[in-house]
């Protein structure tokens, strides 16, 4: 891959990953909830799980959307309904306690990869991913794209659960973190809406 092209994949795997999305919202609200530490598993999960797929991806995944509409509408159904879910359970996450985790759990490594398979943004940044910078679709590419995408996303998506954390103190106060859980739900549901929209 040529030098420019390789910045220009640096730059869009940088932009993509560090723009509020299902994943980063979600790592901000467990950073709130549960702390950085406890919220660990869960990156390394967006991190590792959303790197897979991209190399699924554009190894031949995506042309399964092109020879069968329907796979596309299922997973579309199936994503909606997931993230309402966990939008509902942000609303309802109970407050952090001074001398005890909270009662509910952060997702695990392994609930964090397989979300990346319902989570909308992920298959758009995989997809444009794959079309711009691996269009030949060769392995050597498509594992350069998955590389960098893996090596660049995780310190992005860690900065939303710092964030969290830092403000989980302000938000002990039971009032403030039911409005900050809700307004996450709502965020998280308004980012269906290109998804629906399509």
């Amino acid at each position: 891959m040529a030098h420019d092209l390789l910045l220009a994949l640096i730059l869009y795997a940088f932009v993509s990953s560090i723009t509020p999305g299902p994943n980063n919202l979600m790592l901000l609200a467990s950073g709130v909830n549960f702390g950085f530490r406890r919220t660990v598993p869960h990156m390394l999960g967006i991190a590792l799980g959303f790197t897979v797929m991209t190399a699924i991806v554009g190894l031949g995944l995506a042309g399964l959307f092109t020879a069968w509409p329907p796979a596309r509408q299922a997973l579309t159904v199936v994503s909606v309904v997931y993230l309402l879910w966990l939008a509902w359970k942000i609303a309802h996450a109970a407050a952090p306690s001074a001398t005890a985790p909270s009662s509910g759990r952060p997702m695990t490594l392994v609930q964090a990869a397989a979300f990346q398979w319902v989570n909308p943004k992920a298959w758009t940044m995989a997809l444009t991913a794959m079309t711009l910078y691996a269009p030949g679709a060769d392995w050597q590419s498509v594992a350069l794209v998955a590389l960098v995408f893996g090596a660049v996303n995780l310190p992005c998506v860690s900065s939303w659960a710092l964030l969290g954390t830092a403000l989980r103190g302000w938000l002990r106060d039971p009032a403030r973190l039911r409005v900050f859980n809700w307004g996450m739900a709502v965020l998280l549901v308004l980012t269906l809406w290109p998804v629906l929209r399509g």
